[in-house]
């Protein structure tokens, strides 16, 4: 009986033993189940802080940069004028713009005085030809006169002839005068009573066409005088040396001005051969 109790104590203390062990050996497996958990989520973590710090130091370094640029732009005074280019500035200026339409003005005279030329080369008749003429009628507000126009009135006649016809009796001496001081290349007023002058307008001839041209030529001169002159007076308003970076924006409006002159009269002389 000893014996069994013995065994029996035994048994009971290796079974013990047993549960004991088996319950370490679960708290064991259940711990490197835990370590591997935390070991998985501790490689995956610094990845993910890694990719959001890149993304953090890319937008600091952007952020530092503006900053950086910001300032420089204060400390030079920057303006919103600076960051137009310096020949749009220019063109822009109320003097610029002045000068211009001076230079288009006188352009524009050539360009009329021309086609006159050019009508009379071509042997149209018409009372554009009359356009250069000047009346010094007493009274008149301009040194220079008045347009024909204004004291009298042009017809043509069977395509070859103008017929001047004054609105007062007392201007057609004026008139007749006007006519001759406008030194228009075959024109020779003809009195026919006294309101009336008769102009006949011969056909051209090869000698008339040289003769038209050569006024072009010499009125083309006389534009060019006048193109420089607002075109220096433009450079001294401005303050603007030959050898200064601006001076190529000034330079070109001059040369613009020059070629579309030279246009006209190379196709004159087209025109008359």
């Amino acid at each position: 009986m000893a014996t069994l109790a013995g065994l029996a104590c035994l048994w009971s203390v290796s079974s013990s033993s047993r549960l004991v062990w088996q319950s370490q050996c679960s708290r064991v497996v259940v711990q490197r189940a835990a370590a591997v958990v935390n070991q998985q989520r501790f490689y995956a973590k610094p990845v993910k802080k890694s990719k959001e710090k890149g993304k953090d130091k890319e937008k600091e370094n952007e952020r530092e940069r503006e900053a950086v640029f910001s300032s420089s732009k204060r400390s030079k005074g920057a303006t919103a004028d600076d960051l137009i280019p310096a020949s749009q500035r220019i063109v822009s200026s109320e003097e610029y713009k002045k000068a211009e339409g001076k230079m288009q003005t006188a352009l524009e005279w050539y360009r009329k005085e021309v086609a006159v030329l050019e009508t009379r080369a071509t042997g149209r008749v018409t009372p554009a030809l009359l356009a250069p003429v000047r009346v010094k009628v007493p009274g008149a507000s301009h040194p220079r006169g008045v347009r024909l126009e204004e004291v009298a009135t042009i017809g043509v006649k069977e395509g070859t002839t103008l017929l001047v016809t004054v609105f007062e009796e007392h201007t057609l001496k004026y008139v007749e005068q006007g006519i001759y001081d406008a030194k228009i290349p075959s024109v020779t007023p003809q009195k026919l009573d006294s309101r009336t002058i008769k102009i006949p307008i011969p056909k051209p001839t090869v000698e008339t066409r040289n003769a038209l041209y050569t006024t072009a030529a010499r009125l083309s001169e006389d534009a060019r005088v006048q193109l420089r002159k607002h075109h220096s007076a433009l450079l001294k308003k401005e303050s603007v040396e030959k050898h200064s970076s601006d001076f190529a924006t000034y330079q070109a409006l001059l040369d613009k001005c020059l070629a579309d002159l030279d246009k006209i009269l190379v196709h004159l002389k087209k025109t008359t051969g």
